[in-house]
């Protein structure tokens, strides 16, 4: 099993592992959960798939077993900032507007973490150490972009989960439905996840 931090500087390193995250956020949101997501050639994407973002993939054998994308906190297209930001500003209407306890941050020490999805495919005995290595890895490039703390919009139970595999986490907002799914916003201290 491997981990890669993924960003528009170094994806030609990698061959298709880019194109293949995005096939796999197609298979896991448009497919399995039914999101109303924009997509072409059979990959999943939006507006903050941009060079701001950096994409983690766990795989193994040219195969995706998990990602998740970090966007920092100050980034700026078009209109948009950053998914979290702009859901509490009313600009998207699948996400409601009050997942938030406080006004979302606009900080270069502060990255969102979204798109977390670990593959159907993956067996029950391998997702603890996929979902490790995932969060792992997602500490780890979160450090080197400057970051000193994260923002996520993840499954309502991964806060625990995170907790348990020794990363600080607190909520910063109320459990919603999205779509569906329990859906929360938890912030996580990159300094103590790494001690």
């Amino acid at each position: 099993m491997q981990t890669t931090t993924l960003s528009f500087n170094n994806m030609h390193n990698h061959g298709s592992l880019f194109s293949n995250v995005l096939k796999a956020r197609r298979e896991s949101f448009i497919v399995q959960r039914k999101w109303d997501l924009p997509e072409a050639d059979g990959m999943e994407f939006d507006q903050y798939d941009t060079p701001q973002s950096r994409w983690i993939a766990v795989h193994e054998f040219g195969q995706v077993l998990a990602g998740i994308r970090l966007t920092p906190t100050i980034a700026k297209c078009g209109m948009y900032s950053y998914m979290i930001r702009d859901a509490q500003l009313g600009m998207l209407d699948s996400i409601p507007a009050d997942l938030l306890y406080e006004e979302a941050p606009v900080s270069p020490n502060v990255w969102e973490s979204s798109r977390v999805f670990i593959a159907q495919h993956v067996p029950a005995h391998m997702r603890a150490d996929v979902q490790k290595n995932l969060m792992m890895e997602l500490v780890n490039t979160a450090r080197a972009q400057g970051a000193t703390q994260l923002l996520g919009l993840c499954p309502a139970v991964w806060g625990r989960w995170m907790q348990r595999i020794g990363m600080d986490t607190v909520p910063a907002g109320p459990i919603l439905d999205i779509a569906g799914a329990k859906n929360r916003v938890v912030q996580m201290t990159i300094q103590a996840a790494l001690n």
